[in-house]
Formats: structure tokens, C-alpha cells, sequence
């Protein structure tokens, strides 16, 4: 899979929480956060499709354009490449500096803890 930048990341995100979506639509999710012009979203979406990033449907005069890689996967292979690169492997420094970089609430916690014991029981994710 092709690892995307932040702004593809950033559209990829909107088409995970929306759905499929025309790139006007897209545009306007995007809008309050990074302002840029309509064409610049375009041509990013053109460009992730192309890469096998999101998929169109060319069906109606409007393209629908939605995510072809799952969310799941995609953070997946990020945090990968994150532990690899900055943490030399250790998954325990990874999640320790994420915790001491932003407070987690009860519910992230009781998830955490959670996936420790699955994880312990063999029944976690390799």
C-alpha cells in the first residue's frame, strides 16, 4: 500500500467519516481546517486515485470518490512504520510517550488495558 502524505491523509479521513463523497463535498469538510482552493483538492484526489488510494465512481456528471484502503489498515502500517523508525521496535515506548504526550480518558483506558489482557491470554494481534 502506498503510504499517503498528510494532506491525502487528511482527505482519506474525511472519506472514512463521510463515506463516499463528491470532491466538493470533500473540499468543504476540509475547508475550516486547511484552507485551499477547490482545484488543489481535485488534483490531490486525482492523484491518490492514481495511486490506488481511493477509488471513483464516474457514474454521474459529479465523480463519487471513496476510500479503497481501510482505515484500520492504513493506521496500521503507519504506526508500523512509526515504532519501527522512532521507537527501534519497542511497542511499550511508543504507547508510554503517547501517554505522556496527551491524557487519556477512562474509556481509552479501560480499552488499553483490555487489549493487554487479550494480548496475555495469546489472543492479540501479531
Amino acid at each position: 500500500m502506498t503510504r499517503p502524505t498528510a494532506s491525502e491523509l487528511a482527505i482519506l479521513r474525511v472519506l472514512w467519516e463521510r463515506g463516499p463523497s463528491t470532491v466538493r463535498a470533500v473540499h468543504g469538510a476540509l475547508e475550516g481546517a486547511k484552507p485551499s482552493g477547490y482545484t488543489t483538492t481535485l488534483k490531490l484526489m486525482q492523484i491518490m486515485a492514481s495511486k490506488g488510494l481511493v477509488e471513483r465512481d464516474e457514474a454521474s456528471r459529479a465523480h463519487v470518490y471513496r476510500a479503497a484502503a481501510r482505515r484500520e489498515a492504513v493506521e496500521r502500517e503507519m504506526v508500523g512504520d512509526l515504532l519501527d523508525r522512532l521507537f527501534a521496535g519497542s511497542a511499550a515506548q511508543l504507547v508510554m510517550r503517547a501517554l505522556s504526550v496527551r491524557r487519556a480518558t477512562p474509556r481509552e483506558l479501560r480499552e488499553i488495558r483490555e487489549m493487554i489482557e487479550r494480548h496475555e491470554a495469546g489472543k492479540g494481534r501479531k
